[in-house]
C-alpha cells in the first residue's frame, strides 16, 4: 500500500510518530511523507530535520509559509499551497493520503487533491474548537475524506452527524496517547543536560496560541497572560512557542518581553515530542489554551488550567480548568491547585493502541477492495 503522510508542523508530525514507526516497520506499507508549513521555517525551528533524522522517507518539501501573520498573507499562503500540491497530485499517485487536523496549510493541500480524486484518510476530526477559525478547516477536511479516525467516541458520532454517513469512520483513540504509553520519557537530570531546566525545581509548562476567530483581540491576550505568569514567581516558566496562526507574533514579542522581566523563564521553539512530553511529567500544571492539555496532559493526569475559547467544545475531563484572561484569577488558581491532587478518571482518549487499530483498518480495508 502506497501512503502519504501530510505533515506541516512538529505538532503533527509528534501525534503521527507512533502510526509512522508501524508502517515503516512494516512491509505492507510504502510510507511517503509529505513535508511544508513550518517544517521548512528557519524561524519555527527547521523542524524536518527531525523527519529526517528519524529516517522517514520525504517524498516532497515545499515551502509555502506566509511571509507574516496577517489575515491576507494567510489567505494568500492558502492559495500558494493549493497550487503547489496541484502538481504534486497530478504526477503522484498514492492509494491514500492521511491528513492529521484542521491547519489552514492542512486544508489547504486536502483541498487541491479534490478535483484528482485523491483519497484521504483524515485523524482528529469530529472535534471542535470554536475560538479558532480550525472547525471550518477540519469539517471541511472531513467532508473531503473518505476514511476518518476519531480520537473519541463523542467526535465519531459528530463525523457521522457531519458526513450524515457511517461507513469508514472509526473511534480509534489518540495517536498521542500511543505515544505516551509506549515512550521512555526522560528523567529531569536528562532534561537538564539537554534543555538547561532543572526540572526538580516546581514548573508550569505553558502554550498560548492566538485566538484565531477574534484575533484582534491577541494583544490584550497575551498582555493578560505574560501579566499572570508576573504574578507566579515560585515558579519557573517553560513556555513553547505559538504556531503560525493569524497574529501570532505579538504574543511572541510578548514572551520575548517576558523573559526579560523576570527569572526563570525558559523560552522554547521546538522541543520535540519526548522533551515536551517529558517535561510535562515533571510540571506542576499547564497553563494556556493548547490541544495538548486536552490530551496529553489527561494521560498523566496533570492539572491544566485552559485560558480563553480556543479550546471551547473539546470534551472536558476532571483535570481542567477552564478561566478567562484575568491575571490574578489565573495566577491564584494555579497558586491553589499547585499543592492538590488531579483528580482519577476513565481515559477519553483511548489506551495507547490508536496505530495498532488504524493500521488493523487500512489492512482489512485495501486488501479486500
Amino acid at each position: 500500500m502506497k501512503i502519504a503522510v501530510l505533515t506541516s508542523s512538529r505538532a503533527d508530525y509528534g501525534i503521527y510518530l507512533p502510526l509512522l514507526r508501524v508502517m515503516k516497520a512494516d512491509p505492507f506499507f510504502d510510507l511517503r511523507l509529505i513535508a511544508f508549513g513550518t517544517h521548512l521555517s528557519e524561524a519555527y525551528g527547521n523542524t524536518v530535520e527531525l523527519i529526517e533524522k528519524d529516517g522517514f522517507t520525504i517524498d516532497h518539501r515545499i515551502e509555502v509559509m506566509p511571509a507574516n501573520d496577517s489575515p491576507d498573507e494567510i489567505s494568500a499562503a492558502i492559495g500558494r499551497t493549493t497550487q503547489a500540491f496541484s502538481h504534486i497530485w497530478s504526477q503522484n499517485k498514492y492509494d491514500l493520503v492521511l491528513a492529521l487536523g484542521d491547519r489552514f496549510e492542512m486544508f489547504a493541500a486536502v483541498v487541491s487533491g479534490v478535483p484528482f480524486n485523491i483519497r484521504f484518510g483524515h485523524i482528529h476530526g469530529g472535534e471542535t474548537t470554536l475560538g479558532a477559525i480550525d472547525d471550518a478547516f477540519r469539517h471541511s477536511i472531513t467532508l473531503m475524506s473518505s476514511v476518518h479516525f476519531a480520537c473519541a467516541e463523542a467526535y465519531k458520532e459528530r463525523i457521522i452527524q457531519i458526513r450524515g454517513d457511517s461507513n469508514l469512520v472509526f473511534n480509534t483513540g489518540a495517536l498521542s496517547i500511543d505515544l505516551l504509553a509506549s515512550c521512555e520519557l526522560m528523567k529531569q537530570e536528562e532534561f537538564m543536560e539537554c534543555y538547561g531546566v532543572d526540572l526538580s525545581q516546581p514548573t508550569i509548562l505553558s502554550t498560548l496560541h492566538p485566538e484565531t476567530v477574534s484575533y484582534e483581540k491577541n494583544i490584550l491576550l497575551a498582555e493578560a497572560f505574560a501579566e499572570a505568569l508576573l504574578l507566579l514567581p515560585g515558579f519557573q516558566l517553560v513556555i513553547t512557542m505559538p504556531n503560525a496562526d493569524t497574529f501570532g507574533k505579538v504574543i511572541r514579542e510578548k514572551l520575548q518581553q517576558l523573559k526579560q522581566l523576570r527569572k526563570g523563564v525558559h523560552l522554547f521553539e521546538n522541543l520535540g515530542s519526548i522533551g515536551y512530553l517529558s517535561c510535562m511529567k515533571y510540571a506542576k500544571m499547564l497553563i494556556g489554551n493548547t490541544s495538548s492539555g486536552f490530551y496529553d496532559a489527561s494521560y498523566f493526569p496533570k492539572w491544566v488550567i485552559n485560558l480563553g475559547v480556543r479550546q471551547k467544545g473539546r470534551i472536558r475531563t476532571p483535570n481542567i480548568i477552564d478561566l478567562e484572561f484575568n491575571p490574578a484569577s489565573i495566577a491564584e488558581t494555579a497558586r491553589k491547585i499547585a499543592g492538590l491532587p488531579v483528580p482519577e478518571f476513565e481515559p477519553v482518549y483511548g489506551k495507547g493502541d490508536a496505530a495498532a487499530k488504524m493500521i488493523k483498518i487500512l489492512k482489512n480495508e485495501f486488501t479486500t477492495h
